[in-house]
């Protein structure tokens, strides 16, 4: 069971900023932390008017009502000394980037802007405003690039090259600069890939898959079905970012990296085959081998999460995929009211 009075007790009142609250992570984030409590401040550059952020849940509210939002970029480094400055806020969570591995193949440059420029600018504003008492980064096991020997651990080497594991290593590596230079009080979590509802980009699997599933359409996997990867259940990321910031108390956790795993490793085409199952469906996954610079097998070991911050994952493969189509059936069925008039 987790222990929702220390959150509330830690969180309640504090003055927090989440860039990439529109996303996935910052959606469930943003919420979990309005509800205890926080004055959160919500940094967004597009409004996606089907984000979670801004969809009424079951109360007739939804999570924006509770929160600050600010319409900007994290290029714009005024812009974030402002909100800073302003807001007086206390904890940063940077989560906010270019996510997408073919957009970033694509469009590399943008994706350096947003993921790499983007971070020290959260960086170099944080260390300019003297109420920050926290800053962590979301990075990604995809900044570790290519290891023969796995699981990865902290203490590898971070190595990208292709562009979006590039620009992990690279806001991972400023990130420890800040640390090791100026004593900014950051950590850096490497999280296993993130699945959940409130994920509308439609190119990843469990988004894709299970959108193809209530359309009817056989489920097409971009990759030959081969890549393992290690998933992790939105929520449990969420419990992980709410421990690692009341971890960051303590000085010795500053300049830490943590990788955050549920430790499930499976292959695209067992993931999706798992997806099928849980939605029972017998369609056939339309396997279409298009996909390139893709690293072949990652996964992460989370034994220092477990050590030093008690981090243990509330749901496994079966629950979080339970929570998660049951959240998507619902949704695509209410665009599908919306669109039909």
């Amino acid at each position: 069971m987790r222990d929702e009075e220390a959150d509330r007790a830690f969180f309640r009142d504090r003055n927090v900023l989440v860039t990439g609250a529109t996303g996935l992570l910052g959606s469930w984030l943003s919420e979990r932390l309005v509800s205890l409590g926080a004055n959160v401040v919500g940094l967004v550059r597009d409004f996606v008017p089907t984000s979670r952020l801004f969809v009424a849940g079951s109360k007739g509210t939804t999570i924006a009502e509770g929160m600050t939002l600010v319409s900007g970029d994290i290029r714009d480094r005024e812009l974030l000394e402002r909100v800073m400055g302003e807001h007086e806020i206390d904890s940063v969570f940077h989560l906010a980037a270019q996510t997408i591995v073919g957009i970033a193949n694509a469009n590399p440059v943008s994706t350096f802007e947003s993921n790499v420029a983007g971070a020290w600018n959260v960086f170099e504003a944080a260390r300019r405003s003297p109420k920050v008492r926290r800053v962590l980064l979301a990075s990604s096991d995809k900044a570790y690039g290519s290891h023969e020997t796995l699981p990865y651990t902290e203490a590898m080497a971070l190595r990208g090259e292709h562009p979006y594991d590039v620009s992990k290593s690279c806001a991972d590596l400023i990130a420890r600069t800040y640390w090791v230079t100026y004593r900014l009080p950051i950590t850096i979590t490497r999280c296993a890939n993130l699945y959940g509802g409130g994920d509308l980009n439609w190119n990843r699997i469990v988004p894709g898959v299970i959108r193809d599933i209530v359309a009817g359409r056989r489920p097409v996997i971009r990759s030959d079905g081969t890549l393992i990867r290690d998933y992790l259940y939105v929520e449990d990321a969420v419990d992980a970012y709410l421990d690692l910031a009341r971890a960051m108390e303590d000085p010795a956790v500053h300049g830490e990296a943590f990788n955050i795993s549920a430790g499930n490793q499976l292959t695209v085409l067992e993931m999706t085959r798992a997806i099928l199952e849980r939605m029972g469906s017998t369609l056939e996954p339309d396997v279409r081998g298009q996909a390139t610079h893709e690293i072949a097998h990652q996964y992460l070991d989370a034994e220092k999460a477990r050590r030093v911050l008690g981090i243990k994952p509330r749901y496994g493969l079966v629950a979080g995929l339970d929570r998660t189509t049951a959240w998507y059936r619902d949704f695509l069925a209410r665009e599908g009211r919306r669109a039909a008039g």
